[in-house]
């Protein structure tokens, strides 16, 4: 396969569209910014300077939103194949580089999320010491962190995993990647960890490969996911419109 066939650009950002595989042998290699956009944030790009910032300076988007997949093969008469944010962590968790001691920084959400998350790991055989977890603040506005920068130049990890929610993690990831002062891989991984460790509901392998992974959250939380994927509908009427271009401000 050329190496052109493993891109499409949508909304005029360029998604990677082959196997999980394929994206952590470039990313082990190489470094950089790999986001995983979801519908509802994808929605956002005609108005969300940030987040679109963000997305246009990564290295590789993974096409992780059932919606947008089904409408860009709809509208394309094409079969690209969705890659969820779970397929990639978990692909990625395996490979011997990540798992060595000190080679991977958790930023995390709560302190809650972190001592379940890190005893899982633990678990699996991957050993993350407190130095290596970073409790993220409540970001407002520009996201700035200077404390996470001194932390990661001292520590130097070889791959910088955000677990923090979709819309903050996107410009944050951006932000290290601009201002480290070394190219470590940036996974925005977000709620990806949180379906292995039970933090969020547990979705299953067969789930996420036909791309439901979005009802079991339903399910699970109806009232706080519902209203969010609904949202995700005002992604249909930007696709059919702009399709490869990037949407306008």
């Amino acid at each position: 396969m050329k190496e052109a066939d493993h891109f499409r650009q949508i909304l005029g950002i360029k998604f990677f569209v082959g196997c999980e595989h394929e994206i952590i042998d470039k990313i082990l290699r190489d470094g950089g910014l790999v986001v995983v956009p979801s519908g509802p944030g994808l929605k956002t790009l005609p108005y969300d300077e940030q987040y679109r910032r963000a997305l246009l300076g990564s290295d590789f988007a993974i096409a992780d939103s059932s919606l947008m997949v089904l409408l860009w093969n709809v509208i394309q008469k094409e079969h690209i194949r969705k890659l969820s944010g779970l397929t990639y962590l978990r692909a990625l968790i395996k490979r011997t580089e990540f798992r060595e001691q000190g080679a991977s920084f958790w930023v995390m959400p709560t302190s809650d999320a972190a001592r379940r998350n890190t005893g899982w790991l633990s678990e699996e055989g991957i050993h993350v010491v407190q130095e290596d977890v970073y409790l993220a603040p409540m970001y407002k506005g520009e996201i700035v962190d200077q404390e996470l920068l001194r932390l990661l130049e001292e520590r130097r990890p070889r791959h910088i995993l955000l677990g923090v929610g979709g819309g903050i993690q996107e410009p944050l990831g951006f932000y290290l990647k601009e201002h480290l002062s070394y190219r470590p891989a940036i996974h925005c991984i977000g709620a990806a960890i949180a379906f292995l460790t039970g933090d969020q509901v547990r979705i299953p392998a067969w789930a996420d490969r036909f791309g439901l992974g979005w009802l079991w959250r339903c399910l699970s939380n109806p009232r706080r996911y519902i209203p969010r994927y609904w949202e995700a509908r005002h992604l249909a009427p930007l696709m059919f419109r702009y399709r490869d271009r990037l949407p306008s401000v």
